[in-house]
């Protein structure tokens, strides 16, 4: 057939007829064409891409060859366990070292007064309060040795950081003692570790250590070095008992007229003894190398490297405890970077307002924190339209997050998800969370709604932070990633719990360069946690699931079996029902005497009395709190939630006391990480819960 026939078929113009026909064509058609390819190029060019993972997502661990069942981490180009990242930041003195360097002495550390920008410290000027510091400690009988170990009791604030770089520059070992730990576990702390030094922030922190010499508790206790200001009388008082009290500055004034050259540390000397609050007993003092903390977060970097490489305009927000590893392992990648760090103002309630005058890049959270912000955005939707649409919205992102993509420029960004990512500062790049489980569901919806990388990792003080991180690529919820790539993990039997690893579950074992050399002064503990082969035995229960990524499944510790010889995780119950939209913190308790579990649900203030009001029940919170038919729905909502989560009928609570304040650190019934502490809990609802079981058999 001829090439014209086929056009006239077509109604198309013939070839000699085709100038004509492209003549004929009126301006405004050609405009709106050449519009057409010009939109068509640019979403070509800027259409959003898919994040690439850094392994097979379907593979991201391998068994290790005659390890009894060992696996690794399937990122990096080396079968050999990772000790570092970086040939020049070895220890946390050259860390910070090179991020002096990089940052060209750029801004280092961060702190606002109310309603203020913040101000900044440069690298130069922290590396030389921290020299003028440690050389002032050295002029007050302190020893450039990791035998000297200096005690920080302070909330976060730049003079922590200076105070711990004091100690890394002269090879001293930093001892951090908590708020929240109590006098007695202060005491004990100070003792065991021969703490003749330390730096408060506060007056009031001062007395209490006083209060401790002068009862002859600690008789070791020589020297107070304080960051504020504070009245002469302290002085006197400590002079009555034998203690000397100076200011930093003048501690630093005295270094610095006096200065002697850097001690630097090595990889294997030890850099801190972090105790670990635990829920029973004395601490225990986790003692951690500069090799430990380096190996950990260099772990993290290899893991990220493709998606996400750190750099000097990084931002980061600390508000989580510095005597804890989780933020002190964020830190220090921030620091190797040439990064900043910004403090809050000391108040979480006004966390919000310091990340809006920070603008963090780097967020690390604690999924009750993600829970919360969860909670607050949809407590917002108060129409059934309103929560269809947000729904709706979420659903469209997490498409987009299964498939790879990350981003916060989508329509529904614009539309509904702007306010939430703005309410961070509207800069964040990266969310970490740990220290606990995370709701798949809050994590799937948060990171479509924050529109940056959300990732989850599991470890605990005793492997330096982390021992497992999620995969870039992979958001899916429901496990805590793969290895990282400084350690191995293994899972052994636990036949009483009936856990068994033919069938991929057990007890979770970590060794590698990031596990702890033991508790100070402590070997009966010591021997329990590490074995002879160097395995740290977590006491968690794990599974691996089909693509090499761990799962968190139990408690070896916190199970209780009830009368009926059932055993127990309360953990896991709670974190099911956590998710019931009015309760803000729940307690499940149960008893070998008794063939049911009750519960302590503490409501969350915000929440409960609009969801109250849709059941038709007013009354202020307090009156909420003592109403029977609320109780009866609040009840109803997590046995619901129980078994769409699939707990057996033994595992579902079945009755409830709904107590109006929350488990705070400060009334005891959390640790400083925001963990239940059990044994106390029991203690303090011990006669609610006796009232429970008697009204309820």
């Amino acid at each position: 057939m001829q090439t014209q026939e086929i056009l006239r078929m077509l109604r198309l113009p013939e070839l000699g007829d085709l100038g004509q026909f492209f003549r004929s064509l009126s301006a405004t058609t050609l405009v709106s064409m050449g519009a057409l390819a010009a939109i068509l190029a640019y979403w070509f060019t800027h259409r959003p891409k898919a994040l690439q993972p850094p392994c097979n997502l379907l593979m991201q661990s391998e068994e290790v060859e005659d390890s009894g069942g060992a696996r690794r981490s399937v990122i990096g180009d080396s079968p050999q366990l990772l000790s570092h990242y970086y040939d020049d930041a070895r220890t946390m003195y050259e860390v910070f070292r090179r991020g002096l360097r990089i940052s060209g002495n750029g801004p280092c550390l961060g702190f606002r007064n109310p309603k203020q920008p913040y101000q900044w410290l440069s690298y130069q000027e922290v590396a030389d309060r921290a020299e003028f510091l440690g050389s002032g400690l050295l002029q007050h009988n302190c020893k450039p040795c990791t035998d000297q170990f200096i005690g920080v009791f302070a909330q976060n604030r730049p003079e922590w950081i200076i105070a711990e770089l004091a100690c890394y520059t002269y090879s001293m070992v930093v001892v951090p003692l908590y708020d929240t730990l109590g006098p007695g576990a202060v005491r004990y702390i100070i003792n065991t570790a021969d703490i003749s030094t330390v730096v408060v922030d506060k007056p009031q922190k001062a007395v209490v250590l006083l209060e401790h010499v002068e009862r002859k508790e600690t008789p070791g206790l020589k020297l107070i070095i304080l960051m504020e200001p504070f009245e002469e009388a302290l002085k006197d008082r400590g002079q009555e008992c034998g203690v000397v009290i100076k200011s930093m500055q003048d501690v630093e004034d005295c270094g610095q007229q006096n200065h002697c050259d850097p001690v630097p540390p090595k990889p294997s000397d030890l850099s801190i003894v972090c105790f670990t609050s635990g829920t029973t007993g004395n601490p225990k003092g986790a003692m951690l190398t500069h090799g430990n903390v380096v190996a950990d977060f260099s772990g993290f970097l290899k893991v990220t490297e493709s998606q996400w490489a750190p750099t000097c305009a990084d931002v980061h927000i600390s508000y989580l405890p510095l005597a804890h590893m989780f933020e002190r392992m964020v830190q220090s990648v921030v620091y190797c970077h040439g990064g900043r760090v910004g403090f809050f103002q000391g108040d979480i309630r006004l966390l919000s307002d310091d990340m809006k005058a920070l603008c963090p890049t780097i967020f690390p959270v604690v999924p009750r924190l993600l829970n919360r912000m969860y909670d607050k955005i949809f407590s917002q939707a108060d129409t059934p339209l309103k929560r269809w649409l947000l729904e709706f919205a979420a659903k469209r992102k997490q498409a987009e997050v299964r498939s790879g993509i990350i981003r916060n420029d989508s329509i529904w960004d614009e539309l509904f998800f702007n306010k939430v990512q703005a309410s961070l500062g509207g800069c964040v790049r990266m969310i970490v969370t740990g220290a606990a489980p995370a709701s798949p569901t809050v994590l799937g919806f948060l990171r479509a709604a924050l529109g940056c990388q959300v990732y989850e990792g599991y470890g605990q003080t005793e492997c330096t932070a982390g021992c497992t991180f999620t995969t870039p690529g992979d958001w899916t919820s429901g496990h805590v990633g793969a290895p990282l790539p400084c350690n191995h993990i293994k899972l052994v039997n636990v036949e009483e719990l009936n856990y068994w690893t033919s069938k991929g579950e057990g007890e979770i074992c970590v060794r590698g360069p990031n596990v702890f050399k033991g508790y100070l002064k402590d070997p009966e503990r010591t021997k329990e946690a590490l074995d002879e082969d160097g395995w740290l035995h977590t006491g968690d229960i794990g599974k691996w699931l089909p693509a090499g990524t761990l799962k968190i499944i139990d408690r070896k510790k916190h199970i209780f079996k009830l009368a009926q010889g059932e055993y127990v995780a309360p953990e896991m119950i709670e974190n099911i029902y956590i998710r019931s939209e009015p309760v803000a913190q729940v307690y499940v308790h149960g008893d070998s005497l008794k063939a049911f579990l009750v519960g302590i649900v503490v409501p969350d203030p915000e929440v409960m009395p609009s969801w109250a009001r849709k059941r038709g029940i007013e009354g202020t919170y307090a009156e909420l709190c003592t109403n029977k038919e609320l109780k009866k729905a609040i009840l109803e909502d997590m046995v619901r939630l129980g078994k769409e989560g699939g707990l057996h009928s033994f595992e579902q609570v079945k009755a409830i006391h709904i107590h109006s304040d929350m488990f705070s650190v400060q009334n005891g019934l959390l640790t400083p990480t925001l963990k239940a502490k059990r044994p106390e809990l029991r203690e303090y609802f011990k006669k609610q819960i006796e009232e429970l079981y008697s009204t309820s058999m």
